[in-house]
Parts: structure tokens; C-alpha cells; sequence
């Protein structure tokens, strides 16, 4: 253990991984998997933990990257994570979408303690994330050999969160030139509700959101008419569609937004949710770029259910 941190190896035992076993799904893996964990740790029940882990596997696909999954569940009374690897080279069917899994790493993490299960999972995203290392763990030979990796390779455990842990990349963005017209198909096609805008040197100038567009088309003094009737024909959004090919998202741009660094401890984010009541929080890295998003449902998914 390097002094003062935990890394992953220190949840992780040789007597708890296997290497190219012979299995026909990714469902039998992940038997297997539970199988060398209730093995070396009686005190959980084995049943409760394989039905928690398939429901949250139905609701929320664990495969994380190509060839990668982890599946996970909190349980009532564990004292400590839980850890179990499977490598399969030539890769297994897992999930309802069939994806192909060379990598299973089952966590199991105290339902009381959400802490540890983000800070396992945020670990081990950072390690994989690298272009090769799915592949080079999956065809290690031996035990030993995938717990020499992850000794040497010093997949540490952060002392706490931060708001990189926990964005995901934009669902989409615009640019300042963009027409509302290109606007309209992006809102359409990525199902989000507010956009980031950059300019042409990829600095963060502002955002759009649905209600934006709205209160574009929809002019304020409208908003206090008693009687709607001369407006019925959505005669002022017919406008707006009309121009929709000439108008600049410049022209809807809201330059205030809701940001936060992606050093910040991630505590911080469900402060700013709360007192600001924000739906999303755009997370940047240095002066003015984007890095990333985190929105109030993944936050919140991440804390109290996923």
C-alpha cells in the first residue's frame, strides 16, 4: 500500500481472480465471480447479493467501456468492499444488449457507505481508461500475474471525490455562429435541455437551454396578456421557425451559468446544486474550457442508487 493512500490492489486478492475460465456468457462469469467471493467471505449472502446485482444490472448497464464491465450492488451489513476479476480474452456476452465482455470486475461495497463505492469506481475508470489496458489485462495468464498489474500500476484510490470523478463529456455543445436551426436539430437529437456554447477557440461563452428558445420566441410583454386568443396559431414561434436559418445562437447566448472546477472536491457540486437550484453544472478545466458536465439526476444516481 503506498503510504498514506489505498490503492485498488488493496481490495483485490489473487485467490479472487481468474483467468481465462471456462465459461459460455458473461452470466456464468459473474457466478463464478460471486462464487470465490462468498468463498473467502462467508458473512454476505450470496443469494441477495447475485438478485441485487442482475436488478441493478437491468436498470443500469454496467458496461463501462468496450470489453469492460462492472457490475456492482450495496449491501445491508458488508464492512468493507468487496472485489472479485474475471478475464476472458476472447470475450463473453453480458447484458441485455450482448455486449462482449473480456474484463468483469464484480464490486460489492457497504449500502451505508457511498463514499467507497464512487471513489472504486472513479479508480478504476482513470486506469482503464487507457487505449490498451482492457486488452493487456485480459490476456494475462495467471492471477498473480493481473495482481502484479494492478500493484505495479498504482491504481490509487482518491481521498475524496472530485467534480472529474463524476462528469460525463457534453451530450453535445454549439457554437456562437451556429444558426438556431442547427440548434433546433441538436436539442432534437442529443434529448437535452440546456447546451453549452463555445466559441471558435473553444473557450466556454455561455449556454442555451429549452426555456431560452422559448423566452426568445416568446416575448415578455405576451406573457402578461389575460386573453391569448390573438397568439392561438402560435403566431410568434411560427416567426421563429421562420428566421430560424438566419438567427445566431449569439443572439440567445445566457452568459450566466453554473460552473464549477474539475479539481473541486465533488461535495462542493450538491452545494451549488442546492443554493443555485440547477439542474446541470458545467465543469471546466483551467480558464474558460470545457471539460465536462454533471448533471443533478447523474449526481444524485451516483450518490444514493447506481
Amino acid at each position: 500500500m503506498t503510504e498514506g493512500k489505498l490503492e485498488f490492489h488493496d481490495f483485490l486478492a489473487v485467490d479472487n481472480i481468474v483467468c481465462h475460465p471456462a465459461v459460455n456468457d458473461g452470466g456464468m462469469l459473474l457466478n463464478l465471480l460471486l462464487e470465490l467471493l462468498h468463498r473467502h467471505f462467508p458473512e454476505f449472502d450470496r443469494d441477495t447479493a447475485a438478485r441485487e446485482v442482475m436488478a441493478r444490472e437491468e436498470i443500469f448497464p454496467t458496461v463501462i467501456a468496450p470489453g469492460l464491465a462492472v457490475p456492482h450492488a450495496r449491501l445491508t451489513g458488508l464492512e468493507q468492499p468487496l472485489v472479485a476479476l474475471g478475464c476472458v480474452p476472447e470475450g463473453v456476452a453480458f447484458g441485455s444488449g450482448g455486449d462482449q465482455v473480456k474484463i468483469m470486475i464484480l464490486l460489492l461495497t457497504p449500502q451505508e457507505d457511498p463514499n467507497s463505492h464512487m471513489q472504486l469506481l472513479a479508480a478504476l475508470a482513470e486506469d482503464f481508461s487507457k487505449p490498451d489496458a482492457i486488452d493487456t489485462v485480459a490476456a494475462l495468464a495467471t492471477p498473480a500475474e493481473v495482481f502484479a498489474y494492478f500493484s505495479g500500476n498504482s491504481v490509487v484510490i482518491p481521498s475524496y471525490l472530485k467534480a472529474a470523478d463524476l462528469m460525463r463529456p457534453p451530450v453535445a455543445i454549439l457554437r456562437e455562429s451556429d444558426t438556431l436551426q442547427h440548434a433546433f436539430e441538436v436539442f432534437a437529437t442529443s434529448r437535452a435541455e440546456e447546451l453549452a456554447v463555445l466559441d471558435r477557440e473553444n473557450e466556454l461563452r455561455g449556454v442555451v437551454s429549452l426555456g431560452d428558445v422559448l423566452k426568445f420566441s416568446l416575448p415578455e410583454h405576451l406573457l402578461w396578456m389575460e386573453d391569448l386568443s390573438p397568439i392561438y396559431q402560435f403566431q410568434p414561434f411560427v416567426d421563429t421557425l421562420k428566421d430560424a436559418g438566419d438567427t445566431r445562437v449569439a443572439d440567445l447566448l445566457r452568459d450566466e451559468f453554473l460552473t464549477a472546477d474539475r479539481e473541486v472536491p465533488a461535495i462542493q457540486l450538491a452545494k451549488l446544486f442546492l443554493v443555485h437550484g440547477a439542474r446541470q453544472i458545467l465543469i471546466t478545466a483551467g480558464e474558460g474550457h470545457l471539460a465536462g458536465v454533471v448533471e443533478l439526476r447523474d449526481f444524485c444516481g451516483k450518490l444514493f442508487w447506481e
